[in-house]
């Protein structure tokens, strides 16, 4: 895969979720390619709400993301052999890079072990690993810009 320049068409959408006895639980996040950043997650245990954030990012910001899942190889992956979604979840990672654009569903993962005795570890470990960093990233933004108790 060549280098990316930095104007090239960017999207980035990952979901994890389930419906369970406190309904639809989930979390999702999406870079879109005006620079928008949107998060949800909802969690209806002890009846919480609703959680949702946007903020619009710096390209230098959007550069980084990039080069997350540039870095990654995730790109060159496919999940023929992942395990499906069931009823204890479902994960959905959708990437536009370029002209390039994937799209993964299975299961949701709950440790490495679940990606060591799937029958391809070796993609399953680089989607694991991407999901993570790409959590991390995600909540690192959002608590820049938004504080619970602003002091």
């Amino acid at each position: 895969m060549g280098e990316m320049a930095e104007n090239d068409e960017f999207y980035l959408r990952y979901y994890v979720g389930h419906k369970g006895k406190f309904g639809h639980e989930f979390l999702e996040f999406e870079f879109r390619p005006d620079g928008k950043l949107r998060y949800a997650n909802n969690s209806n245990y002890k009846n919480d709400t609703m959680i949702r954030k946007e903020v619009f990012l710096t390209p230098s910001v959007l550069k980084e993301c990039r080069r997350i899942v540039t870095e990654s190889e995730i790109m060159k992956e496919d999940d023929n052999n992942w395990p499906e979604p069931d009823r204890v979840g479902r994960q959905e990672l959708e990437i536009v890079m370029g002209n390039e654009h994937i799209s993964f569903t299975t299961s949701k993962i709950g440790s490495l072990m679940d990606v060591q005795t799937s029958k391809d570890p070796e993609a399953l470990r680089i989607f694991y690993y991407l999901v993570q960093d790409l959590k991390c990233f995600v909540f690192s933004l959002i608590s820049l810009n938004f504080k619970i108790k602003p002091i």
